[in-house]
Parts: structure tokens; sequence; C-alpha cells
């Protein structure tokens, strides 16, 4: 298990308001209806998976949530800052993850590292300890020298990954966080999910297609099909809305999109 360094920790959970929240956010590009009407909520320690079929508005939503796109309708507030006019406050709180993370290839990992935390204003003696208790906990330490150029993709992710925990955030937006790692890898970060949430009350939200890694580790779920919330609540409960009470989290996910019945995608890919 990951323990954090106890210098420069955050101080205690954000009071017993949610981290997160998302109030009827709507957002188009030209004619096209990106989200409609969407609104969910994260709590101090809650892991909340954003689930929904490609096209589903998930990476509108989570891009809102960082301030890059400004909604068209609604609002976003983060440990109570309003991201669209207060964002540089809200951002200080958050942490993110693409889905493709962008790092810089001529640097090495450590050298990437080290610049965001000058971004971050971390002084050298945290930064040290932090950066090396992350590469220790994420198991990348000793690796940290080589050009990002030459690194596999999960060892840029892992990159990505510590670079988005340098500053201590309260909010976690991840999107996809396991993209190229492996097995073990990917067990070592979502046990350091876990751990942030229910020990340092740090709020996580993440999108993925990897359904048994949501029911795995996720609190709540919410479920986006065609730019609207189609079903929010825990696993247990999406299984009773479904009316599919024992069955996985796939068989939900698909009853509850309207994609269930993919008999005539099957039989057209046979052909």
């Amino acid at each position: 298990m990951l323990t954090l360094p106890t210098s420069s920790q955050p101080a205690g959970p954000a009071g017993p308001g949610p981290l997160l929240e998302v109030q009827h956010l709507s957002k188009s590009y030209g004619t096209t209806r990106a989200v409609t009407d969407v609104s969910f909520a994260v709590a101090p320690g809650e892991i909340v998976g954003l689930l929904g079929p490609n096209g589903a508005g998930k990476s509108t939503t989570m891009k809102a949530v960082l301030g890059l796109l400004r909604p068209e309708v609604g609002s976003i507030r983060v440990l109570g800052h309003d991201v669209a006019h207060d964002g540089i406050a809200a951002k200080r709180e958050m942490g993110y993850v693409p889905e493709s993370p962008s790092l810089y290839e001529f640097l090495t990992g450590a050298e990437y590292l080290d610049f965001v935390s000058d971004l971050y204003g971390i002084d050298a003696v945290t930064r040290t300890s932090r950066i090396q208790q992350l590469l220790t906990g994420i198991e990348l330490s000793g690796r940290d020298n080589s050009p990002v150029s030459g690194c596999s993709q999960g060892m840029k992710q892992k990159v990505a990954l510590i670079s988005a925990l340098l500053h201590h955030p309260r909010l976690l937006v991840l999107d996809e966080p396991l993209n190229g790692l492996d097995p073990r890898a990917a067990r070592v970060v979502k046990d350091l999910l876990r751990n942030l949430a229910s020990g340092d009350g740090v709020g996580v939200v993440f999108s993925t297609h990897v359904l048994e890694i949501a029911e795995a580790i996720c609190d709540r779920i919410v479920i986006l099909s065609r730019g609207q919330v189609v079903a929010a609540g825990t696993v247990a409960a999406l299984r009773e809305r479904a009316g599919l009470a024992g069955s996985g989290l796939e068989e939900v996910f698909l009853a509850l999109t309207g994609t269930g019945d993919l008999t005539d995608v099957v039989s057209a890919l046979r052909r």
C-alpha cells in the first residue's frame, strides 16, 4: 500500500459538502448537443465512476469539470469554487490524468516531475521526498531517469499519475487511468485510489470502459447515454433498477443504455 508523505498533507476533509458539484450541465458543439442537463456530485472519500458508450458525453463532462470547456447551461463547483468564475482556485484542488497523456518527450521522467513541481510551487525538500515516495509506491523508482520519448505507454501513464498527485489534490479527475498498465501496475493504482479516498478523504471521478474495474472500486456509478444521465447509484441500486439482481455490471450497463440485445451486431460482424 502506498503511504503518502506526512509533510504538506491536505488539511483534512473539505467539510460536509461535496468536493464536486455538477448541476444541470449542457454543452453543444455547433448543432450537436454533447451533454444535456447532467448533474452529479462527488463527496469526500468517494470514488465515482463515469460510464457510458463512446460518444455518451464523458469526455465533454470531464473537460467542463476541469475548466477546459465552458458550459452553455449549468454550473460546476469544486470545493465551493465556481469553475467558470474562480477557475484558478478550483484547478489548484484538482489532479488530472487524461486518456492519452501528452508529456514533454525531450525530458526524463524525473525532469518532467520536477517541472510539474515548479508549476505547483512545491519547495525542493518537499518535492524530493514526495516524488521519491510516489515513484516507489507506483513501482517506477530507478526508471525515472529514462527519456520520456523512450518510455512505454505504461511508464508514461505512471509519470502522468504521479504528476497529478504531487500537490495533494482534493479531487482527482481520471480519464481511463489504467490505460497501458500491466495487471500488477493496475492493481497498485487501484489500491492507491482506494487508499487516497478512504485514508485522506480524496474524491475521485474517473471514466473507464473496463466495467470490472468500475464494479470493483467505485462507491457509485453515473451512467451517461446520448449526453444524458440515464442512471446513477451504487452497483446494487443499478442492478435493482435494471431488474437484474445478481447480474454483473456489464449486463446492467447494457440494459440501462439500451444496448442489451447485441444479436444484430454480432450477426453483422460474422458476415
